[in-house]
């Protein structure tokens, strides 16, 4: 599974978030979803969004961010950015990927987000093992096992995790949400819907019935469809 690292950086100095964000351009599998000069509003944002890397500043004027960091409720991978080497023994206490002073390179940077970048593969890997998917939902993580799962849906910037007895409305792309599915479990069948493989109950070239709902199947996903639920049927004995 290609993992895509999402990521913010909250610094007050808007060039050491520059280069950062020129950094991070330079690695096709990370990506700078937002930058901050201010802490609060980079708070904010991250009770309303999944990240899996946090890009820190220690010194800033308003905020010490190794204080910021153990306030979080959710607390994601975080390299502590600074000028002062003095705080790192404190980062690496809070269980920092690293610690990079600035300046610093490029290879510098990129050892530290390969670090980060193993880590959070690591986790993924236990969630499909583990056979559940982690979100976050009312500001906690929670846990959604892969056999509860009928269909996802999108709708605008969320995402609907439909479970039994009551969905899930999870802040979450359908992109990201896919990079987290087994697809050997999963597949999407329209831009706007991803089903549990073994709870379709029936289907044709342009629906898929789980229980009650119908699900419209796109012209890009059909032979796709037909071929992994004809596959099924045949391993079935179908």
């Amino acid at each position: 599974m290609s993992i895509i690292i999402h990521a913010i950086a909250i610094d007050d100095e808007p060039l050491a978030l520059q280069l950062i964000e020129q950094y991070a351009q330079k690695l096709d599998w990370l990506q700078i979803d937002a930058t901050f000069s201010d802490a609060m509003e980079a708070k904010e944002y991250m009770e309303n969004n999944t990240i899996d890397l946090l890009f820190l500043d220690i010194q800033m004027p308003d905020v010490n961010g190794v204080t910021f960091y153990k306030e979080l409720s959710l607390k994601p991978e975080v390299i502590f950015t600074t000028a002062y080497s003095h705080y790192a023994v404190e980062g690496f206490n809070l269980n920092a990927v690293d610690y990079l002073v600035k300046p610093y390179e490029f290879s510098r940077f990129e050892a530290a987000v390969q670090r980060a970048r193993e880590l959070i593969g690591f986790r993924q890997a236990k969630e499909v093992e583990e056979g559940f998917l982690l979100v976050k939902y009312n500001y906690q993580w929670l846990k959604i096992s892969y056999k509860d799962i009928d269909y996802i849906e999108a709708l605008d910037d969320y995402i609907k995790i439909n479970v039994k007895p009551k969905p899930y409305l999870v802040h979450m792309s359908m992109k990201v949400v896919t990079e987290k599915l087994p697809p050997e479990r999963f597949m999407r069948v329209h831009r706007s819907y991803i089903v549990g493989i073994e709870k379709v109950t029936s289907w044709n070239k342009n629906t898929i019935t789980i229980a009650d709902k119908t699900i419209p199947v796109s012209i890009t996903y059909q032979k796709q469809v037909q071929d992994t639920l004809n596959k099924l049927m045949e391993e079935s004995g179908g």
